[in-house]
């Protein structure tokens, strides 16, 4: 990727929350900072990302332009409301994206990613212009109908848990969001079904989605573990 290439940063965190009982979990403490403010600083340090928007729920727009302010994102050019669903969200920040050759989307409910993720996600999606974060699955998977009969036990050694980041040419995600019909919870989907490839590249066990209070706890272990 050339030097001359603008890398804008998506950080999607309009979420609910319904599953945190009644907590809104980018704004809950995690080692003593906002789940949002360690997503965003570590797109701040980066030296690869240039840009960052921030897409929050409509409530959430004022405490998060604060949280920039105190916390000098000077790379956060945006904080904009996010729609009813994920795809709203991310189409939004797109939009809001300015000069920028490639997009790394991310979950702004994942507090443990990393520099070195967002680099490598870039160097992946090089190749074919598109790049997702995964693990390999560990637990055995079964494909199951709606009456909880097992059809198939696919093998293990094909399934990978996707992840954010996701990073994509900007032109690539764009027009796949504008073309997208049905409802999706993965971009990475939606670039498939445009017929691109996407490259996996290792992601971390560490880097966990907040959903629920037993993942917060988890991740307050992991950022002690990390002393982070």
């Amino acid at each position: 990727m050339s030097n001359q290439q603008k890398v804008g940063a998506v950080i999607v965190a309009a979420g609910r929350g319904e599953r945190m009982g009644g907590g809104d979990k980018v704004f809950a403490s995690l080692g003593g900072k906002p789940v949002l403010a360690r997503v965003v600083d570590v797109f701040q340090r980066c030296p690869s990302v240039h840009q960052i928007v921030v897409v929050v729920s409509q409530p959430n727009i004022e405490p998060a332009r604060q949280l920039a302010i105190k916390r000098e994102w000077s790379k956060a050019t945006e904080v904009c409301a996010g729609g009813e669903r994920r795809q709203d969200s991310v189409l939004a920040g797109l939009g809001r994206l300015s000069n920028c050759n490639w997009v790394v989307i991310h979950d702004g409910a994942r507090p443990l990613v990393t520099a070195d993720l967002i680099d490598r996600g870039l160097e992946a999606a090089g190749e074919t212009g598109a790049a997702i974060a995964a693990v390999p699955v560990t637990d055995t998977i079964k494909v199951a109908g709606d009456d909880k009969i097992v059809h198939q036990t696919p093998p293990r050694q094909n399934l990978w848990a996707v992840q954010t980041p996701q990073v994509f040419l900007l032109d690539i995600i764009t027009k796949a969001y504008q073309r997208a019909t049905g409802e999706v919870t993965d971009d990475a989907s939606l670039v498939e079904q445009s017929g691109y490839k996407v490259k996996l590249y290792m992601g971390s066990y560490d880097n966990i989605k907040i959903t629920t209070p037993d993942d917060l706890a988890l991740a307050e272990v992991l950022v002690q573990k990390h002393g982070k």
